[in-house]
């Protein structure tokens, strides 16, 4: 189980690695002002949706 959990942390860390991008390229659009969400984002944030999704199925009791 110490290998699963391993993983675990490191998907937990790649989650929050893609949220940091995913905030960075939105603080970027809105300095340029932009009005819609940059489709790098949306795909960072699907991503990251799936990340977690994978997390949560490893936690799972």
């Amino acid at each position: 189980m110490d290998q699963i959990d391993a993983i675990v942390e490191e998907l937990k860390a790649i989650s929050e690695r893609l949220n940091d991008a995913s905030m960075l390229l939105l603080s970027d659009a809105i300095e340029r002002g932009e009005t819609s969400r940059p489709a790098m984002e949306k795909q960072i944030s699907q991503a990251r949706r799936a990340v977690d999704k994978a997390v949560h199925h490893l936690v799972q009791d």
